[in-house]
This record gives C-alpha cells, structure tokens and sequence, in this order.
C-alpha cells in the first residue's frame, strides 16, 4: 500500500525534509504523484529509505551509500564492492576512535591536573595556551 510523504516519514524514521533532499539528490527515485499532485511512496521505496536512514546511522557517506544501493539493485552481482566500501570506513571509523582516544586522555591529564585554585596555575588553560603541553599535539603530526 502507497502512503503519503508523511506516512513515509513515520515508517522509515526519516523526516521529510531528509526524504525531499535525498529525491534531489537521486538516492531515492521521484515518487508517484496523485491527482493533488502528492507524494505516494511504495513498501520498495519505504524499504529503500530505512537502507539510506541505517547506512547514514553507520556513518556511511552519500556517495557510499549511492553505491550500495546501485550494488543493492543488482543482486547477482559480487558483493566485493561493498565490502570494500564497509572495510575503508571502518578503517576511517577505527582512525577516529584512535583519534578521540588520544584527545579523551588529553582531556582527563588536564583535568586531573587542575587543581582547582586560582586561573594563574590552572592546568587546563596552561595546556591550552601553550599547545607544546599537550600530549596530544605529537600524536597527531
């Protein structure tokens, strides 16, 4: 059964600017119309917005998630694309872990060492003015 643009929000869990936006940019195909000129979105199309919504949750990009969907509408093709695709953001995901780890560690020897006195010998803004004091700094050059 068709539903409405709003229907479709509510089913995929999409808003529906986000839905008006990826019609424009071609991730989904333009909607059938009805006489009124609205929108009416079939279970493919509702099954197509859950695809883009989880892959966007995963934090693939756009033009990885274009892909996928291209492979997604040939399924007698090799997934080797596709798994290409999931294996470089991991990767990209695992660089960003390593990256928020450093600064979380960063963060707590600044906080731990405060010492909650006046701003003269904080160590939070200390560290801040003088970036040769952060332990971070050499990690990511």
């Amino acid at each position: 059964m068709d539903v409405s643009i709003g229907g479709a929000a509510r089913a995929s869990g999409v808003k529906v600017p986000t839905i008006r936006y990826y019609e424009q940019i071609g991730l989904l195909p333009v909607p059938q119309r009805t006489q009124a000129n609205r929108r009416l979105y079939a279970p493919q199309e509702l099954r197509r917005l859950r695809f883009i919504r989880h892959a966007r949750e995963l934090g693939f990009e756009v033009e990885a998630i274009r892909t996928l969907l291209a492979l997604q509408d040939r399924p007698d093709h090799s997934c080797e694309e596709a798994d290409r695709l999931a294996r470089e953001h991991l990767e990209q995901v695992e660089r960003r872990i390593a990256s928020l780890s450093a600064l979380r560690r960063e963060l707590m020897h600044m906080v731990e060492g405060c010492s909650h006195g006046r701003v003269a010998q904080c160590r939070v803004i200390e560290t801040l003015d003088d970036h040769s004091l952060c332990a971070h700094h050499g990690e990511s050059e």
